[in-house]
């Protein structure tokens, strides 16, 4: 599935009026969710912080508003890494909102040392698959109570390069190849964003699954990569890394395609338009199979 441009240039401050709209957006104190929540916040939704990080989240929530003092803007401890505080932000979402009108999957962890989340899973695959496929599952009824709710998990280019091996995601042995491990949860998270649609779509669901990826963007998230932070010089900004995601949040057009992000050189750099699926990702035996390990690992079902 191939790339193509949108006809028009389309930036983040291209963002449509949101006033009514609850979303929720995972790893949004800092980088490109950041942006994310500024742009939504100042269009009038009511967006939610969840964060692993309190005072960072609420350094962010001061910033945004500094810019939009009459924004609504809520904070929700949320550690990916940890099913328990997944369950427990989850629950705390529930009882506070009437309805989840997005969700933007959009926190992760790129190639840091060798770890394990709180309940063993390694720490990428982990927190960027495993942590995102729990964190929907439990907000869905919350999803299913909107109008025209979506869900949008933020893959990257990084997937191409990855490979499942569903006996051994976690990527034990001698040698650690955090690169590898990279690859295959961002390969995760845009096998479970398509697998979760047509789940969706088979079921009559009026819940929407989508995907996409920032590009090359200057972002902390680089911070474990030396090569990647001296480039960051020509990466995309922040505001840009952002604007996929979001138009795949908002925009009527995103529901032509299921994975958006820049589509220019590499797919690293570029306007946003529909992204490239690798075949690996397409590949649909391997998506049931990792949604079954993934509810077997987590203990987490969902209802479609």
């Amino acid at each position: 599935m191939g790339r193509k441009r949108l006809k028009q240039k389309w930036r983040l401050s291209d963002t449509a009026e949101q006033k009514g709209t609850i979303v929720l957006i995972t790893g949004s104190n800092s980088g490109i969710g950041f942006e994310m929540a500024m742009e939504l916040v100042g269009k009038g939704a009511e967006v939610i912080l969840a964060c692993r990080q309190r005072t960072r989240a609420e350094e962010a929530k001061k910033r945004i508003l500094q810019r939009h003092a009459e924004g609504r803007i809520h904070l929700v401890s949320l550690d990916l890494a940890d099913l328990a505080s997944i369950e427990m932000a989850a629950a705390e979402v529930a009882s506070s909102f009437p309805r989840l009108d997005v969700l933007i999957n959009n926190a992760g962890v790129m190639i840091p040392p060798r770890g394990t989340t709180n309940d063993g899973f390694e720490l990428q695959v982990g927190t960027n698959h495993l942590g995102h496929f729990a964190l929907t599952a439990r907000l869905f009824p919350l999803l299913e109570k909107a109008v025209a709710p979506r869900v949008v998990t933020v893959s990257s280019i990084a997937h191409t390069m990855g490979r499942l091996d569903l006996a051994n995601m976690h990527g034990e042995g001698k040698r650690y190849d955090k690169w590898g491990q990279y690859g295959r949860s961002k390969l995760a998270n845009l096998m479970f964003a398509l697998e979760l649609d047509r789940r969706l779509k088979a079921s009559g669901s009026h819940v929407v699954s989508l995907a996409s990826h920032p590009g090359y963007a200057n972002t902390s998230l680089q911070r474990h990569s030396l090569m990647w932070r001296l480039l960051n010089n020509v990466a995309l900004s922040p505001q840009r890394g952002a604007a996929a995601t979001v138009f795949a949040a908002t925009e009527e057009e995103a529901l032509s395609h299921p994975y958006w992000g820049p589509v220019g050189p590499l797919e690293a750099w570029g306007w946003t338009g529909r992204a490239n699926i690798s075949k690996r990702a397409q590949h649909r035996e391997d998506a049931r199979a990792l949604w079954t390990w993934s509810e077997k690992v987590t203990g987490v079902t969902f209802p479609v």
